[in-house]
């Protein structure tokens, strides 16, 4: 139903940023909870981040005080800030949504989400 794409990604040194966004189209965007899985080669996908319809978030304890979730409903787009990236952040960042959730719901478990993105990568050098 909803239909969503990643930009933002790329190669950064060790301590440098990145803004990951996800455009959605094709449903009302203000009814998803919004998540940021990302997945590593050989690794399980691993929650990073998830924000509410509320507008309230959770971060994994990896992305905490580093990352930071957010969305603007009025251009239909969810954001990840990354801030000092470490090359154990490599992966692949996928967006998430999930329309099955009150106000204030976030998911936090990967395989839960409704509709997912193809994905960006990210690759942090030492």
């Amino acid at each position: 139903q909803v239909q969503l794409v990643e930009s933002g990604g790329g190669l950064v040194q060790a301590g440098g940023s990145l803004r990951l966004s996800c455009a959605a189209s094709g449903g009302t965007f203000s009814s998803y909870a919004m998540g940021w899985v990302r997945q590593a080669p050989g690794k399980e996908r691993e929650f990073v981040a998830a924000i509410a319809r509320s507008g309230g978030s959770h971060h994994a304890d990896s992305a905490k005080g580093r990352f930071t979730i957010s969305r603007d409903n009025a251009k239909n787009t969810v954001y990840l800030q990354m801030n000092n990236l470490q090359p154990e952040d490599t992966a692949v960042y996928y967006c998430a949504a999930d329309q099955r959730m009150s106000m204030h719901g976030i998911r936090t478990t990967p395989r839960e989400y409704e509709y997912w993105g193809l994905g960006t990568q990210v690759t942090v050098a030492s």
